[in-house]
């Protein structure tokens, strides 16, 4: 499958969705995590500054961004290190005939060591500090500098209305390591967060640039990793997966087949009013490559699909009561008392089994089916929207929006299953504590039905025999890149 179109970047920087011969899906580092590499690279190289690159690569990338208005380019530079990368970037630029306005109300006598230097270093070259952005004054770029990792309360007061004022301004956005006000692990806003156009984010990529609100913030992404060899980075239990890897594709497909070598889909739902449901999951399985599919629709009167006369129907009893390949349910199936014992019977199939939707909504209801989901043999697979996943662990879905990444990796040790948290940056959690963020996919798959194709795409690449975490991711990141 192609890779989609990717834009040009600075040479300095590596563009992302990583180039096509990576193979490897770039690792996700939490702040806590950057503090340790940002320690251990202290250690082993005490006369080396990080900072020094980070602000000459910053205003390397800002020169090409800025206007050719000849207005001067707007520096918010914060109280710790974020703010020191800014003074560096803001003396390179003056150096390259820039004028620039450092707007700052940091006390220089607080500031961690490297930034005091680069504080000190702005004024002994005649650089000047603000301590408000003028008013009414037009900018060619804004290089946001005011909070970088592991923030850990909401802006307010003077910071959040530089961040309002510098929204509202009409020039590119230049946000370093994270847009202000966005949480670095979870997507989540504090309270305020710069709309970045572009984001520079150093040595590894964080998770919240990925899901929840950091794609509409973050703008495009580029990784510096400021002469860090990847090699030397620690391992990481999370992955921004940005194509798919050699795990994530199945064999090709030898002249001498049949039908019977790619697997056996059956699919329960289709209650009366909800038939489309099961008939999408079901034709998503086909296109996906399924040998065949069964769907066991409870609304008995649909015997045929006339858009897809491929499909066979049965007696849904009839299906999780057998021994399939790969058993789906969930998509339109209701939960009345019929739809509680169909999800029983289908919790003891001997055989992997994805669930979606309202199987989701009746393991919510009932502690007895989730306690049989949990001790399943077989691998299980949940896909839920936010909503879903909010009933299953008895929180809201602001709580489960908060951090998205962490409500995944608590359904999947919950259920000991496969889950994909559903959303902007669909999370992929892991019994093994591994997780994905996923980076194809957009708004337009907020739509009615684009659950129950997913569900069938899962089935269908767990039929052909792909591992269950394997099939989940594929079948995310090919739901968001149908091309």
């Amino acid at each position: 499958m192609a890779d989609p179109e990717r834009p040009a970047h600075p040479a300095a920087c590596a563009p992302l969705p990583v180039a096509p011969r990576t193979l490897v899906s770039p690792p996700l580092f939490t702040a806590a995590a950057m503090r340790e590499i940002d320690r251990q690279w202290a250690a082993r190289h005490p006369a080396a500054s990080l900072m020094a690159r980070a602000g000459a690569d910053a205003a390397e990338l800002a020169g090409t961004l800025a206007s050719e208005s000849g207005a001067p380019v707007l520096v918010l530079a914060g109280p710790g290190n974020n703010g020191g990368d800014a003074l560096v970037a803001a003396r390179r630029l003056t150096a390259q005939g820039f004028r620039i306005d450092v707007v700052s109300r940091a006390d220089p006598a607080r500031l961690p060591p490297d930034a005091a230097c680069a504080w000190a270093g702005w004024r002994e070259n005649g650089g000047t500090i603000l301590a408000n952005i003028p008013p009414l004054r037009r900018y060619s770029l804004v290089i946001d500098g005011l909070f970088g990792l592991g923030l850990q309360r909401d802006i307010g007061g003077e910071d959040a209305h530089w961040i309002e004022q510098a929204n509202e301004m009409d020039c590119p956005k230049l946000a370093l390591d994270v847009p202000s006000g966005l949480d670095s692990d979870s997507g989540r806003i504090r309270g305020i967060a710069l709309r970045a156009d572009h984001t520079l984010t150093f040595i590894g990529l964080k998770p919240g640039l990925f899901t929840a609100d950091g794609p509409d913030y973050a703008g495009q992404l580029h990784l510096d990793l400021l002469g860090v060899d990847p090699a030397d980075l620690p391992a990481a239990p999370g992955i921004a997966l940005t194509q798919l890897e050699s795990r994530h594709r199945l064999p090709a497909r030898v002249q001498n087949s049949h039908k019977g070598l790619f697997g056996h889909v059956d699919i329960v739902g289709g209650s009366h009013g909800m038939v489309g449901a099961c008939l999408l999951a079901g034709r998503a399985a086909l296109r996906q490559g399924a040998g065949s599919v069964t769907l066991g629709a409870l609304d008995e009167r649909v015997v045929v699909d006339y858009g897809e006369p491929r499909l066979m129907f049965a007696v849904p009893e009839n299906l999780v009561g057998r021994h399939p390949g790969v058993l789906a349910v969930g998509p339109g199936l209701g939960q009345g008392a019929r739809a509680h014992a169909l999800l029983e019977a289908a919790l003891t199939a001997p055989c992997p089994l994805v669930l979606d939707a309202d199987a989701l909504n009746l393991l919510a209801g009932s502690p007895e089916l989730a306690n049989r989901a949990a001790r399943r043999s077989h691998p299980t697979l949940l896909t839920p929207h936010p909503g879903e996943a909010a009933r299953l662990l008895g929180v809201s879905g602001t709580d489960i929006q908060a951090n998205r990444i962490e409500a995944a990796q608590r359904l999947s040790a919950q259920y000991h299953a496969h889950v994909a948290l559903k959303g902007a940056g669909t999370v992929i959690a892991h019994p093994d504590g591994r997780y994905a963020i996923n980076t194809s996919g957009g708004p337009w798959l907020a739509q009615a039905g684009s659950g129950d194709r997913l569900t069938g795409m899962v089935a269908a690449l767990l039929g052909q025999g792909m591992a269950a975490g394997d099939a989940l991711e594929a079948a995310v990141w090919l739901h968001g890149n149908p091309a």
